[in-house]
C-alpha cells in the first residue's frame, strides 16, 4: 500500500485540510489506484440563484485529487488543473471518484469525475501532481 495504511489514518491525516473539512467532504475510499469522496449538498453550498457554487464542486474534486495522489507519494502538489463543469447537480449529494492515469517518476496524473447521487454527470477534472 501507499502513503497511508488504512482509511483511518488518511481521514486523520486530512483532518489538517480545514477548507476541505470544513466544506463538509467525506472521504470514503482510498487504495493506490482509486479514492471516492462525497459530499451533502447544505444550503450553505448554493449560489445566489440557488445553484451548488462552483468552487465547492472544485474542492471536492481538487480534495479527491489530493488524497488520490498523496496516497501514490507524499507530499505531491498540484502542479496544473483543469474543471468542466458539466452539469448542475440535481441530487441531495456529490461523489468524486478519482483514477490514477499516470504514475511518473515525478508527477502523477489523475482524472476526477463528480456525479450527484441521481447518477448525473456534474464535473470533469484533470490534475497533474508534482511530487516533492
Amino acid at each position: 500500500m501507499g502513503t497511508f495504511n488504512s482509511i483511518e489514518e488518511a481521514r486523520e491525516f486530512f483532518k489538517n485540510d480545514k477548507f476541505a473539512m470544513g466544506t463538509g467532504i467525506y472521504l470514503d475510499e482510498l487504495n493506490d489506484e482509486y479514492c471516492q469522496c462525497s459530499l451533502k449538498i447544505e444550503d450553505n453550498h448554493r449560489n445566489a440563484v440557488g445553484g451548488v457554487m462552483g468552487g465547492v464542486m472544485f474542492t471536492l474534486a481538487d480534495f479527491a485529487f489530493a488524497a488520490l495522489s498523496n496516497q501514490i507519494h507524499s507530499p505531491t502538489v498540484a502542479q496544473q488543473v483543469s474543471i468542466n463543469y458539466l452539469s448542475a447537480p440535481k441530487g441531495e449529494k456529490l461523489i468524486a471518484k478519482a483514477i490514477c492515469k499516470k504514475n511518473g517518476r515525478s508527477s502523477s496524473i489523475i482524472n476526477v469525475d463528480v456525479v450527484d447521487d441521481t447518477g448525473r454527470d456534474v464535473v470533469q477534472y484533470v490534475g497533474t501532481g508534482f511530487k516533492l
